[in-house]
């Protein structure tokens, strides 16, 4: 599985480690991933691929945070 707009992410490195983020844009080798919270979907982060880990969870993409935050949040408590 591949990493497409909308996948549900893990971090594996950096400050956000295991914090689950979804991923907005992919390039070569990196992702732009946001959260709602630290991470708006206005200002997404860029990390590299091989610090995420990739759920079999994807997603339509939000319109604001609030959303984004709430069906991240109900991900969670899933698993």
């Amino acid at each position: 599985m591949d990493f497409v707009r909308g996948s549900i992410v893990i971090s594996k490195a950096g400050h956000d480690k295991g914090r689950i983020m979804v991923v907005d844009k992919v390039s070569d080798k990196f992702a732009y991933v946001c959260d709602g919270k630290e991470r708006p979907t206005e200002k997404p982060k860029l990390k590299n691929l091989k610090h995420l880990c990739l759920t079999s969870k994807v997603i339509e993409m939000p319109q604001t945070n609030k959303q984004l935050r709430k069906m991240l949040n109900s991900f969670s408590k899933i698993d």
